[in-house]
Parts: structure tokens; sequence; C-alpha cells
């Protein structure tokens, strides 16, 4: 299985920028067009695939936590397939096709009047208890942004008035200018200037938006986190971002998880650990304690005979596999507790106790080093 930061030759904590930059060079490289290396087609092919992942903050972040077996179990969204030439191109052109330069080479269409039109994406920050990790929660966030004018219903135009199509670009919302060079001809496209890419002029502007179709405003979007998230994990809302000029399309929600540190537990992954002190008393007679889970308390018996470093697992007390079945452990890791200051009665009964102790002689069958040597694998 390649790795598919491997591929794009990135490191694990690229942006955005870092991730598209190496893809534009890359697949610009290998164009199956442009090379004519036997293995030039089915490298386009891997760097392709590998960014469509990399680009997706929420394909990503599954794939960051489980591989592409995470992908193909559905927690990045839409789960996961090999992609084939045709779509390799489509991608290619998608999102490289408006650059203007080699790309357009091959008949690019370039950033349309939608894509021009589109609005900005938006990143907001939630933060999460470890008991909203446990079970997922459901949050409402409010955002200020730009909004469609209710006014024009994010036309721009005044009401009753028509926008009037481009003249410079015949409504096309693009224009494409061709040029000669040694390696053939070059034709670069690019958003219409005089139209902005929409293909239409707004002669009657509307007087509360003054042509723009939208205002600032405040709106609030709900938020559905599944459980078991962590840190840095991304959700992306399609749509849910600032609205775009004259009812183009809305830009992207990105919702960054931030979980909380919960001082009782350790996180490793899905599972979690606590530490439990334990009395000389209980560790010797054995007894029955309660921990926190992120569920609520529990109850947990410790065995006779305890030794300090044991560890008592409680069964799927840990956290939800993301976009799998199943939870993690909770791991409680026990301690002999040793008394710093004794009083009276305590010192008494433990020099009672002293007389009747038999610690194991080292170098004894199962005795203490026995069992410390088999931990250390020695």
């Amino acid at each position: 299985m390649s790795d598919f930061y491997s591929t794009l030759g990135v490191f694990r904590d690229a942006t955005e920028d870092e991730v598209k930059k190496a893809y534009r060079k890359l697949a610009m490289e290998h164009h199956p067009d442009r090379n004519n290396a036997p293995d030039a087609e089915e490298r386009f092919k891997e760097i392709a695939e590998a960014y469509e992942v990399l680009r997706d903050p929420q394909k990503r972040a599954a794939y960051d936590r489980y591989g592409e077996a995470g992908l193909k179990g559905g927690a990045g969204g839409g789960g996961f397939a090999h992609v084939d030439l045709s779509e390799a191109l489509n991608i290619f052109m998608r999102d490289l096709g408006g650059m203007g330069g080699f790309e357009s080479i091959f008949g690019g269409g370039g950033r349309g009047p939608t894509e021009a039109r589109r609005g900005k994406d938006i990143r907001v920050s939630v933060k999460l208890t470890l008991e909203e990790v446990a079970t997922g929660v459901h949050r409402t966030v409010k955002l200020k942004t730009l909004r469609p004018c209710e006014t024009c219903s994010g036309s721009g135009g005044a009401k009753g008035s028509r926008p009037a199509t481009c003249s410079a670009c015949g409504g096309l919302g693009e224009v494409r200018r061709a040029t000669r060079s040694v390696f053939g001809q070059f034709v670069s496209v690019s958003p219409c200037p005089t139209c902005s890419g929409e293909g239409t002029i707004i002669s009657t502007p509307c007087e509360v938006c003054r042509g723009e179709g939208r205002v600032r405003g405040e709106r609030t979007v709900a938020v559905d986190i599944p459980a078991g998230v962590s840190t840095n994990n991304y959700l992306t809302l399609r749509g849910q971002g600032e609205a775009g000029p004259r009812n183009g399309p809305g830009g992207d929600l990105l919702v960054m998880i931030d979980v909380k540190e919960d001082e009782r537990f350790e996180r490793h992954g899905d599972d979690l650990a606590y530490d439990l002190p334990v009395s000389f008393s209980m560790a010797a007679l054995g007894g029955t304690v309660t921990v926190p889970t992120p569920y609520g308390n529990e109850q947990v018996k410790v065995p006779a005979g305890l030794q300090s470093g044991t560890i008592l697992r409680l069964k799927g007390k840990g956290l939800p596999r993301l976009g799998h079945d199943g939870h993690g452990d909770l791991n409680i890791r026990t301690h002999v507790w040793t008394p710093e200051d004794l009083n009276e009665e305590q010192r008494q009964l433990f020099d009672s106790l002293s007389v009747h102790e038999t610690p194991p002689v080292r170098g004894s069958a199962g005795g203490l080093w026995s069992r410390i040597k088999e931990a250390l694998g020695a």
C-alpha cells in the first residue's frame, strides 16, 4: 500500500497550499500528454488519488488515523476507490485548468462563472470534553459572515431589474487567449475581467447590498460531531461557509475539533489509561474500588496479592473507533500507595505486620525479580 504523503513528496503536517503545490508540480510532470514514459500514466493516477484524499480535510483525517482502511470504511465521508485515467484527468482540469500555462494545452476549461462566484471557506474551532468525544455531540456554531441579501434575494439587482449579458465575453464568464510557442499552441483561460466571471452585468444594483448580492450578518449552523474524534480532526460542511456574490455557491465551513485535556485519563488512540493508587491492605487482601470512565463510574475488582504496576482492563470502556464499530479499552494502572506520615496506631500495626512479612528472595523461582526480568524481556 502506497503512502499518499510520500507519493506527493510532502510532510504529514503539510498545509493545503503545500499539498496543492506539490500536486501541481507532479501532475504537470507526469501528465500522459506530455510524458511518454511507460509508467507516466500510472504515476499520474497515483498522484491524483493521493491529492484527492489529502486535499479533503475529512478524508485526510480518516487516512491519518486508519490509512486506506479508514477511507474504505467511510470515515472520510463517501468511501474510497482507486481513480482511473479519466477521473485523474478530470481532477487535473478541475483544479488546475484555470491557471493559464501548460495545462491549457489540453483544452482546459478554467475557472467558470460558478466557481468565480464561490464564497470563501470559513474555519471555526469547537472544544469538546472527553465525555462528548465518547458519545458524540450536537452543537450549533454562530457565524458572523456574508449572507444573501434579503432585499434582492441575493441577485444584486434592484427590484424589477434584470441583469444584462456581458458584451465582453458573450455571457460565458471567461475569456481565452491563444499564443504559440515552440511547444505548440497555449490557450490561457481566465475569468472575464468585465463581469468578474459571471457572464452578466448588473445595470441597476440593489440599494441595500449595492449590487453585491450579500450583506454581513449572523447565522447559526448545526453541527453533528461523531463519537471518537480527536484534536485536529475536521468536519467539512459543504456550502455552509461565506455566501457567494450574486447567488454564487457558498464556501465550505471547516469545523476543527479541539478536545480538552482530561487530567483523569491519558489517551492512546481509542484506549484510555487511568492511574489507581492501592493501599497495602487492599493490595494484599483484594477488594472493590470505584473508578471513573467517560460513561460514568464503574466498580472494579482488585485481586488479592496485587503487585504494583499490574494493569486491570475494562473492555470496551475506552473511546469509540471513529468510522468503525467497537470501542477501545480503559487500562487501569495500579500503584501500591506507601503512606508518608504514620500516626502511632498505624506505626504499631506496621511493626506487628513486619514480623510476619516474608518478601521474595532475589533469584527465587516465581519471585519479584523473575517477574521484573520477564516484563523487561531479559
